[in-house]
């Protein structure tokens, strides 16, 4: 859950029957409890690595459809960046990846890869506890549906803010990596970055929440990518009064939340990602055009492998838009949709886009798909098209028996 500016009961707060946040997933790492969020490709979980600090033996992930049903799978590897500061909280991200395919009902999450974050307001998921902005969180255990939803609004970058209050911070954030949020109950006394910085803003009327205990690693969305990883909460003081509405860091109003900022860690969340695609095509003489659409619990994907035939100097990149389109086959029937955007990095040539295929036992005509690129950004597609589009054929291996 999230601290909400009213009830958490609220219907506004409701997230847990939204298909919009069906990707949203609790996370179990023996005692610990957090969030996480399904990443395109169905098969990783991006999360805070600070809530594997104990070095935990087993992690599972629940996965909650919408109006009841949930689904755990155990986590078969836990990768955390490498540059990763438990003291001073920066770089606070991990992936897990699953021991077995998600479910096909949870919603897979691209990133937000743009610089442009700062005043969005954005979409805060998580399970952590219950709380209201004027008392902060409670120990009382819900008794409605876990998953929660509020916005806020980045309002400034941690390194920025510790310009302004470096006599207060008693660790050392990067500058650039990390965005912030503070809690506003719409009074001006109350708007602590307004306050500390002159970054005014009254926060979202009833919308308003922040994160709690429990929702660290859950997204923060603009537009329905994630573009930020919750890490955690602070307060700051203007001469001797705290900006705060009690004498406690609980997650009430006036207090601060940090999000680890995505678009720090695109290269290196893309590149673990293209590592769960073992059978992927690495030359355009590989590429599988027609594919079996497997049994149940198997992972199936259709690949498509896009090349750049000039030079990504390091530190650049050259990206496209992708989005699958329906032929004879359906999304949510025969594959997962999948839209988003595909970067091929600096000494890279190449990348992969993968589409999960929807399995079943059913007999039934062998039906294709395509998927549409476009919007090239540092390149141009073949020929000067605008859209260039590529067909996959689902083979149907069920078999009528009379």
């Amino acid at each position: 859950m999230v601290a909400t500016t009213e009830d958490y009961r609220l219907s506004v707060y409701q997230g847990a029957d939204d298909a919009r946040y069906s990707g949203v997933v609790k996370i179990f790492a023996e005692g610990i409890v957090g969030s996480g969020s399904l990443l395109y490709g169905g098969q990783m979980i991006l999360t805070a690595a600070h809530l594997f600090d104990a070095n935990p033996d087993s992690v599972e992930v629940r996965f909650d459809a919408p109006f009841g049903s949930s689904t755990t799978i155990s986590a078969s590897l836990l990768t955390i960046l490498p540059a990763y500061d438990s003291v001073s909280q920066n770089y606070d991200v991990a992936l897990l990846t699953l021991a077995q395919p998600a479910p096909d009902y949870a919603r897979r999450y691209d990133l937000y890869r743009q610089r442009d974050e700062l005043h969005q307001v954005f979409d805060l998921v998580g399970y952590g506890r219950p709380g209201a902005g004027a008392e902060g969180v409670t120990s009382e255990v819900p008794t409605s549906a876990e998953r929660l939803v509020a916005q806020n609004r980045f309002d400034t970058d941690v390194g920025t803010l510790d310009l302004f209050t470096f006599d207060q911070m008693s660790w050392g954030p990067v500058a650039g990596t990390q965005l912030v949020a503070d809690f506003d109950d719409g009074s001006v006394a109350l708007d602590s970055l307004g306050q500390l910085m002159g970054v005014n803003d009254l926060g979202q009327n009833l919308l308003e929440g922040l994160i709690t205990p429990g929702d660290s690693g859950g997204p923060a969305f603009i537009d329905g990518q994630v573009a930020g990883v919750a890490s955690y909460i602070a307060r700051f003081a203007q001469g001797d009064q705290y900006l705060d509405t009690n004498e406690t860091i609980d997650s009430s109003f006036g207090e601060l939340a940090f999000w680890q900022r995505v678009s720090s860690y695109t290269q290196w969340i893309d590149t673990q990602i293209q590592q769960t695609y073992p059978d992927a095509p690495q030359h355009p003489e590989e590429v599988v055009t027609a594919v079996l659409e497997g049994d149940p619990g198997s992972v199936q994907r259709a690949y498509f492998l896009l090349q750049f035939t000039g030079v990504v100097a390091p530190g650049e990149s050259v990206s496209v838009a992708y989005q699958t389109r329906d032929g004879t086959a359906l999304a949510g029937e025969d594959y997962i949709a999948v839209a988003g955007r595909a970067v091929i990095y600096g000494s890279q040539q190449q990348t992969v886009i993968a589409v999960e295929l929807i399995e079943d036992v059913t007999a039934e005509s062998n039906e294709h798909f395509w998927l549409d690129i476009s919007d090239p950004q540092g390149g141009v597609l073949p020929g000067g098209a605008s859209v260039i589009s590529a067909q996959r054929l689902i083979l149907d291996d069920d078999q009528l028996i009379a």
